[in-house]
């Protein structure tokens, strides 16, 4: 075989850096695309987080009579263990109020619970968002009436429920 067959037979540098590219654009272009979805998604996700929570936090008020304490968290609501009550007879009244517990939101981190809340609100509830960092734009809380659970700025400080 000669020289030229040889050449017609492989790929040159030239060409290999030019499918390499072509192939990094394209990551590139999904990557744009697909990542800003992602974190869309877990907000979407948190919002649903909290409106479960909120439907077994009043499902927790009417066998009980209250919210659970800070003490609790939202813990009790999944957990008989977690039930700190002067109440006689509370032990007995409980049930599981959430069939599968998440006590993390899509971060990861545990979801905000404040018995007193700040807001107006029976209680606060709030993820810290995509930053994990509390009091910002992106929080995802339950006392934004415009959105319905939805991430807005956060004022209040409190400890994490879990």
């Amino acid at each position: 075989m000669s020289y030229q067959g040889r050449r017609n037979a492989a790929f040159t540098l030239i060409e290999v850096m030019i499918a390499i590219a072509i192939v990094l654009v394209l990551i590139g272009i999904v990557a744009i695309n697909v990542l800003p979805k992602r974190d869309q998604a877990k907000i979407g996700a948190a919002k649903i987080g909290i409106n479960r929570l909120q439907a077994a936090l009043e499902d927790f008020n009417l066998v009980y009579d209250r919210y659970p304490s800070d003490e609790e968290g939202l813990a009790v609501l999944w957990d008989k263990s977690a039930l700190v009550s002067e109440l006689e007879g509370d032990e007995a009244k409980w049930q599981k109020f959430v069939k599968s517990p998440q006590p993390n939101d899509p971060w990861g981190r545990p979801w905000g619970y404040r018995a007193e809340s700040e807001h107006g609100a029976d209680f606060d509830l709030w993820s810290n968002g995509p930053d994990g960092e509390e009091g910002t734009e992106d929080d995802v809380v339950s006392w934004d009436s415009e959105s319905d659970a939805g991430a807005s700025e956060s004022t209040g400080e409190g400890e994490s429920g879990g």
